[in-house]
């Protein structure tokens, strides 16, 4: 379905951010034209969510809540219209569920699994190995002679809980980090430490052994940058799947977290889609995991931010949604309300951060509507795969 309104609208405010993004004179066209030339309700003959959206073009459309954001009546329905999947933001990591080394609190994450199987939602999780968020008893506890046995008996625990109720596992986190000049560009996480490079490998075929139904996710960020550390992290990763690959590693997928930040040359659309073919040609499936965009350090102007945000969007999705390994758009979080970028990167002018679809009382922003575009424009290509169906 055309929207000509809509499409008219977003060529005139795209030229604009291009500008605005980069801190660029304004001269050319003030503010005050800017608004009155720019429809900001951005409306739709088709009404429907975005997650019916996306399932008429083989996507999944989904994001991240905590358990308690949830018990929030008027965003859980918002939650459970416009969701297919749901990921826990931080109820299956090792400082929620660990609280000692002998015991687990799944409380949090079997709320979530609920929810999700109550409103016919995928559920996916996040995650099994990550350098981060792990317990206080850990630096303790874990020495190389009982590393191993840790993330293998972790791993048997928490993925053998959720066998054939999850449609992915975020195996890994962010495994590849060249700065910390260790070899082949990986992180110097303590696992690396611990373990060597193959707590990777161990981590994939523990996870498959454990839950062998679902798809099997390395998750990375910074592969979007249109910079040297980009260019490093897409090198490196590259070559982190295509030996895991070749050495028969049970890797299913790359998940590209993709936090957009708003500076003018921050993406490079050619480089991204090159990335993703080779991607594709290992045979592999990809997820946008952590979708959402950084505005802490922009112009404080409301509208102007909330065009700048949706340019980023708009360039991002539309490489994307041509890539037929694309399977999901998740973003990190779906409301303004409940977002990890309110105290991680607040701004300084005290100004409340806009990073996703729905503002704070829940109304769809120009953002959604960034996404409801990039899902009919992909509908529209032909697609039509089955990225997977609720469990029941």
């Amino acid at each position: 379905m055309k929207h000509p309104q809509w499409q008219c609208n977003r060529r005139t405010f795209l030229k604009t951010s291009l500008n605005l993004a980069g801190f660029a004179s304004l001269d050319f066209l003030s503010p005050q034209k800017l608004f009155a030339t720019t429809d900001y309700a951005a409306t739709f003959a088709d009404k429907n969510p975005l997650r019916e959206r996306a399932a008429r073009s083989g996507l999944i459309y989904g994001a991240a809540s905590g358990w308690e954001y949830l018990h929030d009546k008027k965003f859980a329905i918002a939650f459970a219209q416009e969701c297919g999947i749901l990921v826990p933001e931080s109820e299956l990591k090792w400082a929620a569920i660990r609280p000692s080394a002998n015991s687990f609190n799944f409380s949090g994450a079997d709320w979530l699994l609920e929810f999700a199987r109550s409103k016919n939602m995928l559920f996916r999780g996040h995650t099994l190995v990550w350098h981060d968020a792990l317990p206080a008893w850990f630096r303790s506890t874990v020495r190389s002679e009982n590393a191993a046995s840790t993330l293998q008996s972790h791993i048997a625990t928490v993925a053998g809980r959720y066998a054939g109720k999850m449609h992915s596992w975020d195996v890994v986190n962010e495994a590849v980090f060249p700065p910390d000049n260790q070899a082949n560009g990986l992180r110097n996480s303590p696992w690396l430490k611990l373990l060597g490079p193959n707590y990777i490998d161990m981590a994939f075929r523990e996870t498959a052994k454990a839950d062998p139904s679902a798809l099997l996710v390395l998750n990375q960020d910074r592969l979007e940058y249109d910079s040297a550390l980009g260019d490093q992290c897409r090198k490196a990763t590259l070559a982190l799947l295509q030996r895991l690959v070749s050495s028969g590693v049970p890797v299913h997928a790359l998940g590209i977290e993709s936090h957009l930040g708003l500076s003018a040359g921050h993406f490079n659309a050619k480089k991204f889609k090159v990335f993703l073919s080779e991607v594709d040609k290992l045979g592999l499936k990809i997820l946008i995991t952590e979708l959402d965009a950084v505005d802490d350090h922009f112009l404080s102007n409301q509208r102007i931010r909330d065009l700048m945000v949706q340019r980023k969007y708009d360039e991002f999705l539309s490489v994307v949604v041509q890539e037929p390994s694309v399977i999901a758009v998740l973003t990190w979080g779906l409301s303004d309300k409940y977002t990890w970028l309110e105290t991680e990167r607040p701004r300084a002018d005290k100004a409340l951060v806009r990073p996703l679809p729905l503002d704070r009382n829940g109304n769809r922003k120009l953002v959604w509507g960034s996404l409801a575009q990039a899902f009919d424009d992909r509908a529209k290509l032909g697609f039509n795969q089955n990225p997977g169906l609720p469990i029941k």
